[in-house]
């Protein structure tokens, strides 16, 4: 810890003790009034047995929190002989407390309104709501803040103004309400279940709302469901409603798990720093993951909709009534939810294999990514200076992965029983990971021990494969090795088909292999001819994959041909694309490759297809993103791999364009005979998925004045005859990128300002206004988006709006790493501003510059320098101090 400041203590894992006493009940009063809100907590308070004694330390941030009064059993207490408050923390000796029960009231005053960081109880707008994941309660009262205190929510009174907040809504049930002297009225909540303090919430505000009901099976208990917003918003919210019905109807049904109070409610927040919160019974959301209508979302928005109402709600049970004993553990709740959130959504969408590809490209794209950089961590931390800093992409996706390795090795019978099992052990407790691998181990009587190694490795794993074929024993032989971080093998399950070499077919189904050793032969014997391995089928583990094929390119497109499995049959073709970037990147000569070849063939034979499986057709004519291309890669040009991309995705453009122009007027037909009626099933969203996939290929094709009139012509026809938000935003998104003649300007501002005009201030569209210029391929954008920052709709302190314009623009990734650094110049100027007014944003936005070691020297150079200024910053927030060191190091 020398490196640390005074203020910024590491938190270990190992240090771990249990808290000597215990809250077990808990009563709360919210006095809100402008500009003051006073917050009155009684406190049972019981020894615990597990501990070994010691005194009792509250936590409670001295920004936040000004204590008027405090007493024990109805004795007030004083400061210095009672009680010590120094720093963030309120320390009670254990011989003021005693060996018994006792009852701990304090009261303290709070000022929401001025509360930027969004922790705690703050004010959204007209709005007054909570957020306490991870350490936000502490920013409301004193209080044991760590998830191990579990305690029951008796009572939670919330008073406020009547005609400025005539909606009260807390955890659990309503148990009264009424109104009060001088126009005030209260409503209070009780909740039944015990609950970690990062679970509570209150929202106070004059809401609209949309109501429904759902009946729990077997049970028969009918709950009431309803979901609130700002009363203009009221018209986008049937979406959200339906998703909620189908995820308590899927949890049943898959995992035999029901809803456990009369009430559920949603309330939608504009600015919020997550995605969404699942506080019992209430759960808070970002407006992004609740509002749709078709002229303001687009399918990918309609899709997280669903996705993340299903995921909150998945945590009633693993998060809420199991929960984690402290935050290393967080991937217990994340993991386990993200995956059961994706077979959800693979459910919903019918098509597990899109689904998969979906979540793996993210993987790949930004896991990977944090894996080999300064911030890489196991799914389960071993420290922190700031938790906030851990709700990542290794937690949550990479967590979800290793889940998904379990329902990989012990099947879909034998996953239910480990889930059925940890229920049973740890309703109603706060457990650790090693919990879940017990409960997993023992309900299938099997050995996890080695799996185990999953947690507490970090970084990715590459897995080697070689393989012969023995013509005299007719016996097949695949030779699997693995390199990770972990001084010991790792349990690595590989999923694994054969295809014969001659005709394609599949001559031995999927077949889970058991890697646990760092180099094992598997034998197939009884095989007529010689095959082809498909390997990592469903990409079942989270690895880098390597073959050691004399001609890899030939097997690609053999495979990307044939596979039976959907998902190697795309990533296959994947790699056949990158191999020609890499090549073409390189400066190699193309005329000496069959890589074009292959790559035009399966382009060919994919964009031919005929059926109704539009989106994995969408996808297999993608080429990989620049930032999954970039984690092949030991030192990143990111200008030059964004030409190579863009100049492989030219030439596949401009030799199929009437082939890409025929399907794009095919389904542009389709569609328009299809009616007016918008539609959000698979099928409709696949149908426009591809033809936005098609129409960017079309406007590639830009040489001459001639193609680009032609281009900006089409995207600007799509533009003023599209409906929905999906197709609209993807015509945007080309005219954006389109310079040149005048007449191709002319469209892109005009197709600009009618998008905006027609948001009519709409927050929602108009982020996406503001990132679609983000994200432009112009030589000014940079120019473009600190002119953005200047705009009377532009905020920093709205999370959504700062993740449209800045943080989209660090993902422009030729433009932010443009030669010069005054990309990192205008980042590190813009986090400096919003550490003052939100750290767990600005920390988030200072890692965009932590990789400089990838980018060779002189923008290495550079991305240090600006890191530099961040670090000697002061004040520094926590958050970003903990991301900047780390990057520094």
């Amino acid at each position: 810890q020398d490196y640390l400041p005074f203020t910024m203590l590491e938190t270990f894992r190992n240090d771990y003790k249990p808290l000597p006493y215990k809250v077990s009940n808990v009563s709360m009063n919210f006095d809100i009034r402008d500009g003051s809100t006073i917050v009155e907590s009684e406190l049972t308070v019981v020894p615990n047995d597990a501990a070994e004694g010691g005194d009792m330390v509250l936590d409670g941030e001295a920004d936040a929190l000004t204590l008027l009064s405090i007493q024990l059993n109805g004795r007030d207490l004083v400061e210095g002989i009672d009680y010590t408050l120094e720093g963030d923390t309120l320390t009670i000796p254990s011989k003021v407390l005693g060996d018994g029960t006792g009852t701990l009231v304090t009261k303290v005053e709070i000022e929401p309104e001025t509360n930027t960081q969004l922790s705690g109880l703050y004010k959204s707008g007209t709005m007054y709501c909570t957020q306490c994941e991870a350490m936000g309660f502490r920013r409301i009262t004193f209080y044991p803040d760590r998830p191990d205190n579990m305690a029951i929510f008796d009572s939670v009174r919330i008073e406020a103004n009547e005609s400025l907040y005539p909606v009260l809504l807390g955890n659990g049930n309503k148990i009264s309400e009424g109104s009060t002297e001088g126009g005030r009225h209260y409503a209070t909540w009780s909740d039944p279940y015990p609950k970690p303090s990062y679970l509570f919430c209150i929202v106070a505000g004059n809401l609209g709302s949309v109501k429904s009901s759902y009946t729990t099976q077997p049970s028969g208990r009918k709950v009431h469901l309803e979901v609130f917003s700002e009363p203009d918003n009221v018209n986008k919210l049937d979406y959200a409603m339906e998703s909620l019905k189908k995820s308590m109807k899927w949890d049943e049904d898959t995992f035999g798990l029901e809803y456990d109070l009369d009430i559920y409610n949603i309330v939608a927040v504009n600015d919020f720093n997550m995605g969404a919160m699942e506080n019992k019974g209430l759960n808070v959301f970002n407006t992004a993951y609740v509002l749709a209508d078709p002229k303001s979302a687009a399918d990918s928005d309609y899709e997280r909709i669903e996705s993340v109402i299903g995921h909150e709600y998945f945590h009633n049970w693993t998060g809420n009534r199991v929960t984690c004993r402290d935050w290393f553990q967080l991937t217990l709740k994340e993991g386990l939810t993200v995956y059961r959130d994706q077979e959800f959504s693979g459910d919903m969408m019918n098509s597990h294999a899109v689904k998969r590809i979906e979540d793996v490209r993210v993987l790949r794209a930004r896991q990977f990514a944090e894996d080999a950089g300064p911030m890489s961590h196991p799914i389960r931390p071993e420290s922190y200076i700031s938790m906030d800093n851990f709700y990542t992409v290794t937690v949550y996706e990479k967590g979800a992965e290793v889940i998904r390795m379990y329902r990989t090795l012990l099947g879909k019978d034998g996953f239910r029983k480990g889930m059925d099992l940890y229920f049973e052990r740890h309703d109603g407790n706060a457990v650790t990971c090693d919990d879940f691998l017990s409960a997993m181990s023992d309900a299938n009587e099997v050995d996890l021990t080695q799996f185990g190694l999953w947690y507490s490795t970090n970084g990715t794993p590459t897995v080697k494969y070689e393989s012969k074929y023995d013509d005299e024993t007719k016996t097949f032989y695949l030779t699997l090795s693995q390199e990770s971080n972990s001084d010991e093998p790792m349990h690595i399950p590989v999923a694994v088909g054969l295809l014969d070499k001659v005709s394609g077919k599949e001559v031995v189904p999927t077949k889970v292999l058991d890697l646990k050793e760092e180099t094992q032969t598997f034998e197939f014997p009884g095989l007529e001819g010689d095959v082809l391995p498909s390997v990592l089928r469903g990409f079942s583990a989270p690895v880098k994959l390597v073959g050691s094929s004399e001609d890899e390119e030939k097997d690609w497109a053999f495979l990307a041909a044939n596979d039976s499995d959907g998902f190697n049959r795309w990533g296959n073709g994947q790699s056949l694309y990158a191999s020609l970037i890499f090549q073409t990147l390189r400066g190699e000569q193309l005329s000496e490759s069959k890589t074009p070849e292959y790559v035009f063939e399966a382009f060919q034979r994919t964009l031919a297809l005929d059926g109704d499986d539009y989106s994995i057709q969408a996808y297999a004519l993608i080429l990989p993103s620049e930032s999954t291309l970039a984690e092949e890669l030991e030192v990143v040009d990111p200008v030059a791999l964004h030409k190579a991309r863009g100049d492989v995705k030219k030439s596949i453009a401009r030799k199929f364009q009437t082939e890409i122009r025929a399907k794009y007027d095919e389904l542009t037909s389709a569609m328009e005979s299809s009616g007016e009626d918008f539609k959000v099933d698979a099928t409709s969203i696949g149908q426009r998925s591809l033809r936005n996939v098609l129409l960017d290929y079309l406007c590639a094709v830009n040489e001459t004045p001639e193609e680009r009139d032609a281009a900006s012509a089409l995207a600007m026809k799509q533009f003023e005859s599209s409906y929905g938000m999906t197709d609209r935003y993807a015509a945007l998104s080309c005219l954006v990128s389109m310079d040149g003649e005048e007449s191709v300007v002319a469209r892109r501002e005009v197709a600009l300002q009618k998008f905006y005009d027609d948001a009519e201030g709409d927050a929602l569209v108009l982020n996406k206004w503001f990132r679609v210029q983000a994200l432009a391929d112009l030589p000014d954008v940079l120019d473009r988006v600190k002119a953005l920052t200047e705009h009377p709709e532009f905020t920093l302190s709205n999370p959504n709006r700062c993740r449209s314009l800045i943080s989209a623009f660090s993902v422009n990734s030729a433009h932010f790493h443009a030669e010069g650094g005054a990309g990192y110049e205008f980042m590190v100027e813009t986090v400096a501003k919003v550490d003052k007014l939100n750290p767990q944003m600005s920390s988030r936005m200072g890692g965009s510059l932590i990789q400089w070691k990838r980018y060779g020297e002189e923008r290495g150079a550079s991305m240090k320098a600006e890191l530099q200024k961040l670090a000697d910053m002061k004040p520094i927030s926590n958050d970003l101090f903990e991301v900047v060191s780390r990057g520094l190091k």
